[in-house]
């Protein structure tokens, strides 16, 4: 008995020895470690990591830009279930103990002793965790656990637990980039945090512990046997009954990937936001939460989308079928799963899903999609199919499904308007629209391309190509700033000039049907396209004066052609660059800047940039312009040159007087606005552009636009409160084939973006400013009438120029005099 009692005084003392040395290391350590750790003071304003957003202009998400996705939600606004969830699976005395879990410390110590190993799972409360992911790196060692423990005391005391653990939901990573319980539920499963179910939660919970190897995505069966132990220890905690348990054990787990739901289908125009916020914001543009707000109108970029598609694809089906996309050997014995390998390569395209052919034969053919479905095509499906004989002719319609589409061929396939599989193909050409507000540049509508899957060059603001024809109404402006009306008649007839650079060391200009028409007024001229007439009138103003003129359209002086060949669009230029051109016109004279982005506001709803865009407003009482004074071309409006090299302007110029407007300045006098904007009010009223008169309305205007070997077709046009320009063409500058004429090609995309974009807006004809005559002309000299003269027309000319007009004598002979006209040559 005496033994025993000194062995039990031995073993006391031995203890005491252990819990005083123990203090002694631990108050050593602290005192070693303590001056080391940060302060948890930062975890009252902690600024997690939100990706960008950006919003259209009626508040729809375009884009989300960030290497994380998450959704900071409040811990009130956590469902309880969802609580509990957590707690069960990470540390169900959250709410009791004061930031360490003394026993699980200890089981992890005697894991660690026996074992020898650091690894050792277990033993972290949800405070040390959040200390370990705010503070600490993921070394596994001793000096860190300390740290962890230490900072877990100081942040109890600092916060509270439902601020510590809203931290933690809030921060921890669950896999597939999405930080936090509220991105983890949109992701896993499209739903906000109180539209989950308790099978649901207790998955997200189980997640946090194996993020990368343990979701329901990478590997499900080890996830469902994660949200078993959940739920046991739900119920386990008397946290839910039986009754839930077992329900929550039988549901099927429907996890599957759901990315941010992108209500605006606008990707070029995201990136270019997405560049300007780097700009203003720095490095913290795509972390910080900002929300940018930008000018872009949801139902006008939905159009804008239907109305390329929709025009390339007829172009393309006007070209025929170019084969299939791809074809591999098929064993044949395959099967679902070696077709759907076959298709792992391949993504949708703008709504076109990729398919494999696994049958076929005279009467219709067998596909399988990636998702695992299975469609069948008849003839009629395959229909449009036919194969390209030469530049104009397509072979017969298919009569053998067999000869289209063969086994082991990946081809693309699309619902039509009923409903029913199409064969389809992805277009070979391109196209561009971009919509722009010409009051203020507003960017309202931009597609850079038929995908941004497929291409992310965007051919809106990027590209460089000839505007042909459409350029015509700039230099028509030049010609009526220089003396020229509409009715000035020049002649439309063979002519040639000296080119040192050609073989013959002539250029000899054509029209695009090889035709002459002889005397014809300006105003028909501009109408049917007339190319010898604007040589002709470029020859006359002179190349250098209507280069530095045309830079009052925001072009610089680089993308005009120092020659005549200025005269048929060989400038370069992007559909942005003629949209902004087309809006001075449209606005009566003014320069505009276009401007993507509205607002932006931080995490916390605060605006940190507004836009001060320059406005046109051609009627404003504030304006202090001289109406009737165009700018300098050169030295005119402060930026021009600059925001003509970045057509992006940035709508932040030197703030305006309180309670005045930030005018635009003023390039282009009001009547010569009008003027060339009333010919082009014709071009869609009986010229080239009459296709758009099917849109019934009387207020638009605009010009078609084709270049040589017909590499480019264009239509850009207006009415006062939208521009838009439209553009088709190869990447590779390959002529798009004979006939494909602006009007043809282009002009479909504008028409179709027109009718939804002035849908519920009430014509507006354009207002004659002060300034303009309505004289009577003849028709064949562009003099004006004698009084009564039968076959007198009206026309509209600066008022200047019908008094200079009035001093010459009308023809004496109406069959002889009257039809002569003048030849500036």
């Amino acid at each position: 008995m005496t033994l025993l009692l000194r062995l039990l005084r031995y073993a006391l003392y031995l203890a005491l020895a252990g819990i005083v040395l123990g203090g002694l290391s631990l108050g050593t350590a602290y005192w070693l470690i303590a001056p080391r750790l940060p302060s948890v003071e930062t975890l009252k304003d902690v600024r997690l990591q939100v990706p960008l957003r950006i919003k259209s202009a009626d508040d729809k998400l375009i884009a989300t830009f960030g290497e994380t996705k998450r959704t900071p939600v409040r811990i009130e606004d956590v469902p309880e279930r969802l609580k509990q969830a957590f707690l069960a699976a990470e540390d169900a005395d959250f709410y009791q103990h004061r930031g360490i879990d003394p026993t699980g410390i200890a089981r992890a110590v005697w894991l660690t002793a026996t074992t020898g190993s650091k690894h050792v799972a277990g033993g972290s409360t949800i405070t040390q965790q959040v200390a370990r992911m705010f503070f600490l790196s993921p070394e596994v060692s001793y000096t860190r656990k300390l740290s962890e423990i230490f900072l877990a005391f100081r942040i109890e005391s600092a916060l509270s637990k439902d601020e510590i653990l809203g931290l933690y939901l809030n921060k921890a990573f669950f896999g597939h980039r999405s930080y936090g319980i509220a991105a983890a539920a949109e992701f896993y499963y499209g739903k906000t945090l109180d539209q989950l179910t308790l099978a649901e939660c207790a998955m997200l919970a189980s997640i946090p512990k194996f993020p990368s190897t343990g979701n329901p995505l990478s590997r499900p069966q080890r996830a469902l046997e994660r949200r078993a132990y959940v739920l046991g220890r739900m119920l386990e905690n008397r946290f839910i009954g039986k009754a839930d348990y077992d329900e929550a054990m039988q549901a099927p787990d429907q996890a599957s990937p759901h990315e941010a739901p992108v209500e605006v289908d606008a990707p070029y125009f995201a990136e270019l936001v997405r560049q300007e916020a780097i700009e203003r914001l720095g490095n913290n543009a795509l972390t910080d939460g900002y929300v940018v707000k930008t000018t872009l109108d949801a139902t006008q970029q939905a159009a804008a989308n239907r109305a390329v598609r929709a025009s390339l694809t007829a172009y393309d089906r006007r070209h025929g079928w170019r084969g299939a996309e791809a074809h591999v050997d098929l064993a044949a014995n395959a099967g679902a799963s070696e077709w759907s390998e076959a298709l792992a390569d391949y993504r949708p395209i703008a709504g076109l899903l990729p398919a494999l052919v696994t049958h076929s034969d005279k009467q219709s053919a067998n596909l399988h999609l990636a998702d695992g479905r299975d469609v069948t095509l008849d003839l009629d499906a395959i229909s449009w199919a036919r194969k390209l004989l030469d530049e104009n002719r397509r072979g017969a319609a298919p009569k053998d499904v067999s000869e289209v589409l063969k086994r082991g061929d990946i081809v693309r396939l699309a619902r039509d308007e009923d409903g029913a599989w199409k064969l389809a193909q992805i277009p070979a050409a391109e196209a561009a629209l971009v919509a722009l507000d010409p009051e203020d540049g507003a960017v309202r509508s931009m597609v850079g391309g038929y995908s941004f899957l497929r291409s992310k060059f965007n051919r809106a603001t990027q590209s460089a190509r000839q505007p042909g024809s459409s350029f015509k109404p700039f230099l028509y402006s030049a010609a009526f700033d220089h003396g020229f009306t509409p009715a000035s008649v020049l002649n439309d007839a063979p002519v040639s000039f000296p080119d040192p650079s050609r073989p013959d060391g002539m250029w000899t200009p054509k029209n695009d049907d090889d035709t002459f028409q002889g005397p014809i007024r300006l105003r028909e001229a501009l109408v049917k396209s007339v190319n010898l007439v604007s040589v002709r009138l470029l020859d006359a103003i002179g190349v250098r004066y209507a280069r530095e003129y045309i830079s009052r359209f925001g072009l610089t002086p680089e993308q005009i052609p120092p020659n005549l060949s200025m005269a048929l669009g060989t400038a370069a230029v992007a559909p942005m660059t003629m949209a902004r051109g087309y809006a001075v016109l449209a606005n009566g004279g003014y320069l505009i800047d276009p401007y993507l982005v509205s607002e932006i506001d931080d995490r916390d709803g605060n605006v940190v940039y507004r836009a001060d865009p320059a406005l046109a407003c051609a009627n404003c009482a504030e304006r202090e312009l001289d109406e009737g004074e165009p700018v300098n071309p050169v030295a005119g409006a402060a930026g021009t040159a600059v925001a003509a090299l970045n057509p992006i302007g940035s709508a932040q110029a030197s703030a305006p007087a309180p309670g005045r407007p930030h005018l635009a300045p003023r390039t282009l006098d009001a009547r010569t606005a009008y003027l060339v904007t009333s010919l082009m009010r014709d071009v869609i009223v009986r010229g080239t552009g009459r296709a758009a008169m099917e849109l019934g309305r009387n207020d638009l205007a605009g010009k078609t636009g084709s270049t040589n070997d017909h590499r480019d077709a264009w239509f850009s046009g207006f009415n006062a409160r939208l521009v838009a320009t439209s553009w088709v063409g190869f990447d590779d500058f390959s002529s798009l084939g004979r006939g494909e004429f602006g009007a043809k090609v282009a002009l479909p995309i504008w028409i179709d973006f027109m009718r939804v974009a002035l849908k519920d807006v009430p014509p507006q004809p354009f207002d004659m400013p002060p300034g303009i005559s309505k004289v009577r002309i003849d028709p064949y000299s562009g003099l004006l009438a004698a009084a009564n003269e039968p076959g007198a027309i009206l026309e509209v000319m600066k008022a200047e120029d019908a008094t200079r007009l009035a001093t010459q004598p009308p023809p004496t002979n109406a069959n002889d005099e009257q039809r002569e006209a003048y030849d500036v040559f």
